[in-house]
């Protein structure tokens, strides 16, 4: 089979954006980067990008179509906000309907991606959304409770470093609670899902911790840790930071009233994880930065190797 990769592009130069860069650079073995766009000209990571070889522009989405390699880019990183991801998306639609976005905001125009939940459904789509950084942490494991029990009530507490939460983090605050509120019911498949993010100012910073609380019927214990464990195993694939940080949780509920759901009993599950950031760009503490661009990176990896395998066979047939 060919190795020629697909090129890519990055639209924003923040933190994820230059994370994102460096990993692709590093690891990528079915595209290579080929441009990086940002709205600042004294960002870092257009300073970057430049030394790297990769062609750039200060000028927002309209600089990137005046590339010169925008005509060979298969797919786009978008790591800006949820609403500058909206005009992003239309604007390249006009000029490129069948351009491949990966959307690192809550913006959510495309469908929810969890590469361990539901990665394989979203290869041929043409814009994919990557929830949150606290999405990507938690809703695997909502998962794993819901392959062995339905879960009715699913509540998730990302706390990452203040640090390590750019202008677009912040700016996407609301988009994040209501994102990943709707991604643990769509894609972790509890019926009722909430979501809470917090800041920490600590010093010096912390690593991001993640609680997740499950509430179902009565199942067995055994069976929900060992699929924790498992799904666990599966995000440190590609995640190698990412781990339990204690022995799953159980205990027995009576009549207790959820929002969204009434009065359940059964068993609350309770998880606990940390990820560590693989410190390509911000420090190790940066998780919430790891696993977002690690997971949007898994999936363009997916995405480039299909279209280079369909592109073959295409080919081969004439």
């Amino acid at each position: 089979m060919s190795t020629t990769k697909l090129k890519a592009a990055i639209i924003g130069s923040g933190n994820i954006g230059t994370d994102l860069m460096i990993k692709i650079m590093r690891h990528a073995r079915h595209i290579e980067l080929a441009a990086m766009v940002g709205i600042d000209p004294a960002s870092d990571g257009l300073a970057r990008a430049a030394r790297l070889g990769v062609a750039v522009t200060h000028e927002g989405v309209r600089g990137l179509t005046q590339l010169s390699v925008f005509a060979d880019i298969d797919i786009v990183f978008d790591a800006t906000s949820a609403a500058t991801h909206i005009k992003n998306d239309a604007f390249l639609r006009e000029l490129r309907p069948d351009i491949r976005l990966i959307d690192l905001t809550p913006a959510a125009i495309g469908p929810y991606c969890i590469p361990v939940v539901n990665g394989e459904l979203s290869l041929d789509l043409l814009n994919v959304n990557m929830v949150t950084c606290g999405g990507q942490a938690t809703i695997p494991m909502v998962a794993a409770v819901s392959r062995v029990v339905q879960v009715q009530y699913g509540e998730i507490v990302a706390s990452i470093a203040s640090k390590s939460a750019g202008p677009g983090t912040r700016a996407n605050i609301d988009e994040f609670t209501e994102t990943t509120s709707r991604a643990i019911e769509v894609v972790g498949g509890a019926r009722k899902g909430k979501a809470i993010i917090v800041l920490n100012p600590a010093e010096p910073p912390l690593m991001m911790r993640d609680t997740i609380y499950t509430l179902s019927g009565l199942a067995d214990q055994d069976a929900i840790a060992d699929s924790v464990k498992r799904m666990a195993a599966d995000v440190q694939e590609y995640v190698p930071g990412y781990r339990l940080k204690q022995q799953v949780q159980f205990d027995r509920v009576e009549q207790l009233r959820m929002p969204g759901v009434g009065l359940v009993s059964g068993l609350k599950t309770t998880i606990f994880v940390e990820v560590e950031g693989a410190a390509h760009y911000l420090p190790a503490y940066a998780g919430n930065l790891d696993i977002m661009t690690s997971a949007a990176l898994r999936i363009a990896e997916r995405q480039a190797e299909r279209i280079s395998a369909q592109r073959q066979r295409a080919s081969v047939a004439v």
